[in-house]
């Protein structure tokens, strides 16, 4: 029970004197620089200040031992998986909001209305501009064939972001196809699976393998990257494919928002959530994370305009989370 508790806290509070009248107290998986500049933009825009809880594990169990007496009104995820844990354990309030339904299609909004997507990070498949030729590779089944054999990266398919991969290819082929395709995947694998999606372009760059999976807004982050000039190399030396253009769409995962039922402040809170998903802050996490916006009308930054416009998978993200389980499985059993 203890653990639950250790939890680095991070605090957003503009107008130290509002207390907690005008502040939103916030639960998050999402590393604080990564919504720091979107909560400013709030606070400027409406005086309403932030009491922020980064906490990577251990949200469920948390809440559940606060029950009404939380101070948190709100949760914002990484992962679909996450926001649907938490959707099913009943800690989840009804959003409520018809702006917020115009704003965001369906299938990236709950249908029990407990949580909705606030950006979309496509995974894509990344290749090497100098050994593999442009259009080389157009669906994800591809990576599976003997034509790659040797030729792939990619970090442990464990992680979320490759969990929820092999669960949208479940949704689509079947346990079955999607045990088929993992093994022919891995099979491909020039090294083990190792590292994160960085790591993955890196190693495109180095030689050792010439195909990735990574999230496309880690393209941004090294390409645009001022800090680590080598990055900016990495980034270079390989090209961007959306895949499963002429059929169903490109795979995307979310990070995900819901009200706490707990909340004291639902109102506050819900129109919080719609000004995430208006036209202006979805620029912002553009801006900030190359993450694709949830809103069809707003417009892509200039950094995502580079890589253009793609067609999704409207496969609904409650499926994917559905299928987690059942991928993870398929993962252990495959090695990869």
């Amino acid at each position: 029970m203890v653990r639950l508790f250790l939890i680095s806290v991070f605090w957003l509070v503009v107008n130290l004197g509002s207390g907690w009248a005008d502040t939103l107290g916030i639960y998050t998986h999402r590393q604080p620089f990564l919504i720091e500049p979107i909560l400013k933009a709030y606070t400027e825009k409406t005086g309403v200040t932030f009491q922020t809880v980064y906490a990577p594990k251990g949200l469920v169990q948390r809440l559940r031992a606060e029950g009404s007496r939380t101070r948190a009104d709100l949760v914002l995820t990484e992962d679909i998986s996450r926001i649907v844990e938490l959707a099913q354990a009943g800690l989840l309030a009804p959003i409520a909001s018809r702006t917020l339904n115009q704003q965001v299609p369906s299938h990236l909004r709950d249908a029990e209305d407990r949580w909705t997507a606030l950006s979309l990070r496509a995974r894509i498949i990344a290749i090497s501009k100098d050994r593999v030729a442009t259009g080389a590779i157009s669906t994800i089944e591809e990576l599976a064939t003997p034509a790659w054999k040797g030729r792939v990266c990619s970090r442990k398919g464990s992680h979320i972001y490759n969990r929820a991969l092999l669960a949208s290819l479940i949704a689509h082929h079947g346990v079955n196809g999607a045990k088929k395709w993992a093994a022919g995947f891995v099979d491909n694998l020039a090294r083990k699976p190792q590292g994160n999606d960085r790591a993955q372009a890196k190693a495109i760059f180095a030689g050792e393998c010439d195909v990735a999976l990574m999230n496309s807004y880690y393209y941004g982050k090294m390409k645009f990257s001022e800090d680590e000039p080598e990055q900016k190399l990495w980034a270079d030396a390989l090209e961007m494919t959306f895949f499963n253009q002429d059929g169903r769409g490109q795979h995307v995962n979310i990070s995900a928002a819901g009200i706490i039922k707990g909340s004291k402040q639902k109102a506050m809170a819900r129109a919080f959530l719609e000004w995430l998903t208006s036209e202006q802050a979805q620029a912002i996490y553009g801006a900030v994370n190359f993450e694709h916006p949830v809103n069809p009308l707003a417009p892509l930054s200039e950094e995502l305009a580079l890589w253009g416009e793609f067609k999704i998978d409207e496969l609904p993200l409650n499926v994917i989370a559905e299928n987690s389980a059942t991928a993870q499985k398929i993962i252990h059993e495959t090695g990869w």
